[in-house]
C-alpha cells in the first residue's frame, strides 16, 4: 500500500497505528516499511504519485488526497474505498484585492492563471466557456499575482489565511477534499477479501475518532430519563448491578463535543460513579 509524504504522512501514520494495521520499524526516512499484517508492506511516496502508482498496479491499494486523484485524471480507473475524514482542503480560484474579479461572472477570456493543478484548472474553465491561459507552478502560487505572473491562482486551501496575508480573496471553490483510502480495479476484483479487511480496520479507527465511551451506574426508577441522555450509536446498553438498592450499569457512545454537557446531564438525573473512557475502534 502506498502512503503519502508531507503533510498527510502523520496523521496517515496514526491512522495505520489506531487501526492496529501497524507502521513498524521505520525510522522516518526509510520508503519501505513492514506492518503488523504479513501480507501488507507500505511504500512512502509523494501523495500526487499515489493516484499513478495504485491506477498502474505498482501498489494494490493508496491514501492520497482526493484532489490529487481528480488532478491525476485516474478517476476511473482507481475506486474509492473509504473516506478518511481527516486533510481537509478545498481548492479555489483566488483573485488579487482590487483586480474587479470577485465573482466567476468577472472572468474573462485571456486571464492568466496560476497552479499546481493544470488539469482541474482546465477542466474548469472550460466548463465556463471560458478561455484562459494556465501557468504551471510547483509551489507558492500566491505570489504569482504580486510579481506580475498571474491574474488568478488555484490553490488549495484549509483556513484561507495565506491568501489573505497575500491579499488574494477566494472567487468560487473548484472542489472539497480530504484523504482516501483507493484500490486497483483489478486488484479489488481479485484480493477482495484481503482489501476489504484492510478497509474495515482503517474504518474502525475512522469511526473512534471524536467519540467517547460513558459508563455510569444508575438507580433503576431513573432509566427512562437517562435514556434520552444518553442515545448512543443504537440506543445505550444497559445491565442490571448487584447491588443493596436496585442499580443498572449504562454504557453508551457519544460524540466528544457532547461530553460536557451530557455528563451534566445525567449528574441531574442520578447517574453515579461516571466514567468517561477513550474509544480505539469502532466496528459495526
Amino acid at each position: 500500500m502506498s502512503v503519502p509524504k508531507g503533510h498527510l504522512e502523520e496523521p496517515t501514520v496514526r491512522l495505520l497505528q489506531q487501526s492496529g494495521i501497524g507502521v513498524v520499524g521505520r525510522d522516518g526516512r526509510q520508503l519501505f516499511c513492514r506492518t503488523n499484517d504479513p501480507e501488507l508492506e507500505l511504500v512512502f511516496v509523494r501523495a500526487e504519485d499515489i493516484p499513478d502508482f495504485v491506477a498502474e498496479g505498482a501498489t494494490e491499494l493508496g491514501i492520497t488526497g482526493y484532489d490529487l486523484v481528480c488532478e491525476s485524471g485516474r478517476e476511473g480507473e482507481v475506486v474509492e474505498l473509504l473516506d478518511l475524514r481527516y486533510g481537509f482542503t478545498r481548492m479555489v480560484i483566488a483573485s488579487p484585492e482590487g483586480s474587479g474579479i470577485s465573482s466567476p461572472s468577472d472572468y474573462r477570456p485571456g486571464l492568466r492563471v496560476a497552479t499546481e493543478f493544470p488539469n482541474l484548472t482546465r477542466r474548469y474553465f472550460s466548463e465556463r466557456g471560458v478561455k484562459v491561459e494556465v501557468v504551471n507552478l510547483t509551489g507558492a502560487a500566491e505570489i504569482a499575482p504580486l510579481i506580475g505572473v498571474a491574474d488568478l491562482i488555484v490553490d488549495v486551501t484549509s483556513t484561507g489565511t495565506t491568501l489573505r496575508t497575500h491579499r488574494l480573496r477566494i472567487v468560487d471553490t473548484i472542489l472539497e477534499s480530504t484523504a482516501r483510502l483507493v484500490a486497483n480495479r483489478k486488484s479489488l476484483e481479485e484480493k477482495g477479501e484481503k482489501i476489504e479487511e484492510i478497509r474495515t480496520a482503517l474504518r474502525s479507527a475512522t469511526e473512534a475518532e471524536g467519540k467517547k465511551l460513558i459508563l455510569l451506574n444508575l438507580p433503576e426508577n431513573r432509566l427512562e430519563e437517562v435514556k434520552r441522555v444518553l442515545p448512543g450509536m443504537a440506543g445505550p446498553t444497559v445491565s442490571r448491578v448487584e447491588a443493596k438498592e436496585p442499580m443498572l450499569a449504562v454504557q453508551a457512545v457519544v460524540k466528544e463535543s457532547e461530553v460536557y454537557r451530557v455528563v451534566r446531564e445525567l449528574k441531574k438525573a442520578g447517574g453515579r460513579d461516571i466514567l468517561v473512557l477513550p474509544i480505539e475502534r469502532v466496528l459495526p
